[in-house]
């Protein structure tokens, strides 16, 4: 195993062909996530207004939402490591 510091900053951890790449590559997908969480549970609060097939649409946003809040620890998880495959000359160095 080998471990380097990056020129920016990442951390990366080589195991024969494969290295592993600790940074943030994925900051913009989570905020991403965390901007659709907030629109669907906003929208669905206001079908909640109404009665029917428009308050079954506002279940179903809460819904979305509650799956988007279990998604966002994994987004976080992967924005931080990454997994990555050498090709073999770039192991001969």
């Amino acid at each position: 195993m080998k471990r380097t510091l990056h020129d920016s900053g990442d951390f990366i951890f080589t195991f024969g062909h494969d290295e592993i790449i600790i940074h943030r590559r994925y900051l913009f997908l989570s905020t991403l996530n965390d901007l659709m969480i907030g629109i669907w549970f906003v929208i669905g609060s206001f079908c909640f207004f109404y009665e029917g097939e428009i308050q079954t649409i506002g279940v179903w946003l809460f819904v979305i939402g509650s799956v988007q809040l279990v998604i966002r620890p994994c987004i976080r998880i992967a924005r931080s490591i990454h997994l990555k495959h050498l090709p073999e000359d770039e192991l001969d160095h």
